[in-house]
């Protein structure tokens, strides 16, 4: 367990924004319900899979030129959502409502975001960030597990979290709010050996 981990399982007051700041930039640190959450950065395969996805989805949805643009997307950026300070793999924003980046955190809840999972994370991403985003107003959110390499949607309605689409490597993703656009999930996985041939056989 990390120094953070043991102050905030020790602690009875809330975790404050100095502690964060005081946290080893080798790790990622997040206050969730008051406690101070620290976790390692990203595996390579995890990093791979994120990096993957945000050229794929950038290139049609910011840079327009695979599909319609309009967005923003950001890679791990600091949101500070009420009290609580969380950090997501990958966030965008329609472009008409571009959050203030004049400060190293931003206070505008995106439009989507995605989590990539891993065995440090998953707890958090499936419990506690996942009802910080709902109550947030985040409309979509997109889970990402390269180790079982699937994708599961999600979309709010009415403040509730509503299982969308689920893919695995057979089946094309085209999901909200990024319909516009379908593409092989395979591509995620561009450490796995068998990728080049996937790629190759597609051509």
């Amino acid at each position: 367990m990390s120094t953070a981990e043991q102050l905030s399982s020790t602690r009875a007051e809330p975790a404050t924004y100095a502690d964060l700041e005081a946290v080893h930039p080798h790790l990622v640190a997040e206050i969730i319900d008051g406690e101070l959450v620290t976790h390692p950065r990203p595996v390579p395969r995890h990093s791979a899979a994120a990096s993957a996805l945000g050229m794929e989805i950038g290139d049609a949805f910011q840079r327009g030129r695979s599909g319609p643009g309009g967005w923003i997307f950001l890679d791990e950026p600091e949101l500070h959502l009420g009290s609580d300070v969380v950090v997501p793999d990958l966030a965008g924003w329609r472009k008409e409502r571009l959050p203030s980046f004049d400060k190293a955190f931003i206070e505008t809840a995106p439009d989507w975001v995605c989590e990539i999972l891993s065995p440090s994370t998953e707890r958090y991403d499936r419990g506690a960030k996942r009802r910080i985003y709902a109550e947030a107003g985040v409309k979509y959110m997109w889970l990402l597990d390269p180790r079982a390499e699937f994708i599961e949607t999600f979309i709010l309605a009415d403040g509730q979290w509503r299982v969308g689409p689920t893919f695995d490597n057979d089946t094309a993703v085209s999901a909200e709010p990024f319909e516009a656009i379908s593409f092989p999930l395979t591509i995620l996985w561009p450490l796995n050996p068998a990728a080049d041939t996937d790629t190759q056989n597609a051509q």
